[in-house]
């Protein structure tokens, strides 16, 4: 049986890290139809949107999709096409894995987190006003009247949403993963200590959930002492849960412990849904060189490998992966010691040295 798969190519490198990709999953001997939908820059200036609504029907039809990274046109009216299609699919939560692999660069090792992501709510839910609109001044007299609170008159504003519904759901799937993956905790991230109406809301409704799972150890930190204790002592945690800023930095703070987002792959999961993508930008000065580091995305198809179910061609593929980075002689520039590294390899060598290296 072949596995129907939404290809979304990308702009500017994305089209080369998802031709690599697409060549180092079906070297694992998996079956793949894919269904090739192009979005992007490219696709704005030809269609009027970098996302056109054919993308989002062949992701409703085939309920798994890979994506290489994609620039939002500026000026568009879009606020970001990755927010967009977390938001039309409902996929309500992001799985950012962050895992130290032997022969990546980094000052700390034996790292190995995993960051769930509240993907449709909090302040990238998208509700905002200008400076000198009507809903920013309908806003400010709301406050003045119903809290007794000044906004100042140049304001622009935005709006928290945080609900017990879809904290429950972030927080359940947080659990759901940690039983699933043999984790051995959960750890709630927030700033309930001064904003106890939507932070307070996500923490209280995190310590019920958490209930329900008593075999998981459950804790929660601040977020600015989160982001200390990750530098100091990554190595008491295992997978946090945070809303959808927080979970946003969060994110990168941890991928830099491991090295930085050349290794950091990315899983958005809904209800039936799912989309797979790196977690950095499309890099359109690379773009048709062959330069860039394809691991992020094939880490991305390696997640979806086990969201398929397809746990051995999964393992077998993150072994490869990581003796080609612990070898370090057929890896991307990035990925050498010296940048000007003259022995590094192009994009589709390093594919080249993963397959060769699948057992």
């Amino acid at each position: 049986m072949a596995y129907r798969v939404t290809l979304i190519p990308g702009d500017g490198t994305g089209p080369e890290l998802a031709q690599a990709t697409r060549r180092v999953l079906e070297a694992t001997g998996i079956r793949f139809e894919w269904d090739v939908q192009d979005a992007g820059t490219d696709v704005y200036e030809k269609e009027g949107t970098p996302l056109p609504e054919r993308v989002l029907a062949s992701l409703r039809k085939n309920k798994v999709g890979l994506k290489g990274p994609i620039t939002t046109p500026v000026g568009s009216g879009f606020r970001s096409v990755n927010v967009a299609l977390r938001k039309e699919l409902d996929l309500y939560a992001c799985e950012r894995p962050c895992k130290s692999y032997p022969g990546v660069r980094s000052r700390y090792q034996a790292i190995d987190l995993v960051i769930i992501r509240e993907n449709t709510e909090d302040l990238y839910a998208g509700i905002e006003f200008p400076v000198g609109s009507h809903g920013a001044e309908a806003l400010r007299e709301l406050v003045r009247r119903e809290a007794n609170r000044e906004i100042r008159e140049d304001s622009g504003i935005s709006i928290k949403p945080i609900s017990v519904s879809g904290t429950e759901r972030i927080v359940r799937h947080a659990f759901r993963y940690a039983l699933a993956n043999g984790r051995r905790s959960v750890t709630a991230v927030h700033k309930a200590n001064i904003m106890k109406n939507t932070d307070g809301l996500f923490l209280d409704t995190a310590r019920k959930v958490a209930q329900e799972f008593p075999g998981i150890e459950f804790q929660d930190r601040i977020v600015d002492n989160m982001c200390m204790q990750l530098v100091q002592t990554p190595e008491n945690y295992d997978v946090l849960v945070l809303p959808n800023l927080y979970g946003d930095i969060i994110s990168d703070l941890a991928a830099g412990l491991v090295g930085g987002l050349g290794v950091a792959p990315g899983a958005n999961i809904g209800t039936d849904t799912a989309l797979f993508e790196p977690t950095h930008g499309s890099a359109p000065k690379y773009a048709g060189k062959d330069k860039v580091n394809p691991l992020a995305m094939i880490l991305s198809g390696m997640l979806m490998l086990r969201y398929l179910g397809e746990k051995d061609a999964s393992d077998r593929l993150e072994r490869a992966i990581a003796g080609v980075i612990k070898q370090g002689k057929r890896v991307t520039y990035d990925m050498k010691p010296r940048r000007d590294d003259p022995t590094a390899v192009g994009t589709q060598a390093a594919a080249d040295a993963i397959i060769e290296a699948l057992d």
